[in-house]
């Protein structure tokens, strides 16, 4: 294969991109950050405006309250070394059964979530869960990894451009192989990283760690068909729920500690109907 000045610089560019933005998460697994935190963040707070802009906010103030209890009490012991304390919280009005948290310090909790999540402590697994990502800072990795992924995919074009060895089919199959290969398996990665992360979050704000397995085998009654697990972004419930039971022990002394100084959140779900 030809290398051409371009593909030089551009493949220099890639590798010294690699070798500078290579961090730790929380987990303690190796991450690529290619982009400054507060730039994230300010992504963050721009879309969570936007979103409030476009759905519509739940005016029940039961409903409202009893979110508002469960994300304050997560967002309580997030260690301080993570910078964010004042956490803005939403109840948007859908029936969609999720949430999210995004950098910035915002909470999306979706109506039709409560359905699902049915006591205080599995509605503290999702939102402990969505702060997973955030103090793992899950977003920037995304965006760093798909870019990281195209400038790869760019030198291999430059490559076929130049007359190289590969051929336009062989460079559109090397696309379908970074999206199945890398960027699919990295995000199960995060997936499971924020289950692991939020889980020990929920039990050490006074949680029972224990209702985030039933909050899974919940989830896995109410999904329907999915795609197969290597071509989904997420794991699927028994893998999750098979994780979390093995990471248990660690919760439950997390969650005793946290009982015996006396955190123990006493937040009141809405009255049904």
């Amino acid at each position: 294969m030809r290398i051409t000045s371009r593909s030089a610089c551009v493949i220099i560019t890639a590798c010294s991109l690699w070798l500078a933005a290579c961090e730790t998460s929380p987990t303690g697994r190796s991450q690529l950050m290619l982009f400054p935190e507060d730039k994230v963040q300010a992504m963050g707070v721009q879309a969570y405006r936007e979103m409030k802009q476009k759905l519509p906010s739940v005016d029940d103030p039961e409903v409202t309250s009893y979110v508002h209890c469960v994300a304050e009490a997560i967002t309580r012991v997030i260690p301080e070394k993570y910078g964010e304390t004042n956490w803005e919280v939403t109840v948007f009005a859908s029936d969609q059964v999720n949430a999210f948290a995004l950098p910035g310090g915002k909470i999306g909790v979706y109506s039709g979530l409560l359905e699902v999540a049915q006591t205080p402590a599995q509605l503290a697994t999702v939102i402990a869960h969505e702060v997973g990502h955030v103090l793992a800072q899950h977003a920037n990795e995304r965006l760093s990894t798909n870019f990281a992924t195209q400038v790869g995919l760019n030198v291999l074009s430059i490559a076929v451009g130049a007359g190289g060895f590969l051929n336009r089919q062989t460079l559109a199959l090397l696309g379908l192989g970074a999206q199945v290969g890398i960027i699919l398996p990295f995000s199960r990665t995060q997936e499971s990283a924020a289950d692991t992360i939020g889980q020990k979050l929920m039990a050490r704000a006074g949680f029972n760690p224990r209702q985030s397995i039933m909050l899974w085998q919940n989830m896995r009654k109410a999904g329907g068909a999915r795609p197969p697990q290597f071509l989904s972004t997420h794991p699927s419930p028994s893998t999750r729920i098979d994780d979390l039971r093995d990471q248990l022990p660690e919760a439950m002394n997390l969650y005793e500690r946290a009982q015996f100084e006396g955190r123990n959140p006493q937040c009141k779900p809405p009255r049904a109907g």
